[in-house]
């Protein structure tokens, strides 16, 4: 069988064969073999002829333009403290000192109302009590310990 006869092309004659491929270039558009282009000008920027475009003032030097500080206002974060059975490093809104809470536990509602579910449960020859004896289930007082008023106060029920 025969190769199909090639197609004539801009400038050329049916039946003549297309004109050899270019020699295959190398990187940066250049021959194989020639070094590559310089990658930065032969001088640095602050010397005279250095940069590409000229120097500041002179025609095609790209001019600078006025440069425009921008200010972003976020929100202030606040942060809520939760006041719960340990104690919490926060300022005393009485005496405006930085401290750690003094907590104290105290008897509250849940504590009676688990005494009395243990009671009905049949709890009731002094193992009813055993809530009174077991800070889970008080409530808890914090207190600043410089002028000893109370800061918030953590109810369970």
């Amino acid at each position: 069988m025969s190769a199909p006869p090639p197609y004539p092309g801009k400038g050329q004659e049916a039946g003549q064969p297309y004109p050899a491929q270019p020699p295959p270039q190398g990187g940066y558009g250049q021959p194989y073999g020639a070094p590559p282009p310089a990658a930065y000008p032969a001088q640095p920027y602050g010397q005279p002829g250095g940069h590409p475009y000229g120097q500041p003032g002179q025609p095609g030097y790209p001019q600078q333009q006025g440069q425009t500080t921008v200010v972003v206002a976020q929100p202030a974060v606040t942060v809520v403290q939760q006041f719960r059975e340990s104690p919490v490093h926060t300022r005393c809104p009485h005496c405006q000192a930085e401290v750690v809470t003094a907590t104290q536990f105290e008897t509250g509602t849940f504590t009676w109302i688990i005494c009395l579910v243990l009671c009905i449960v049949g709890c009731d020859l002094g193992c009813c009590f055993i809530p009174f004896c077991v800070d889970g289930c008080k409530d808890v007082t914090h207190s600043c310990p410089n002028c000893k008023t109370v800061i918030s106060r953590y109810n369970r029920m």
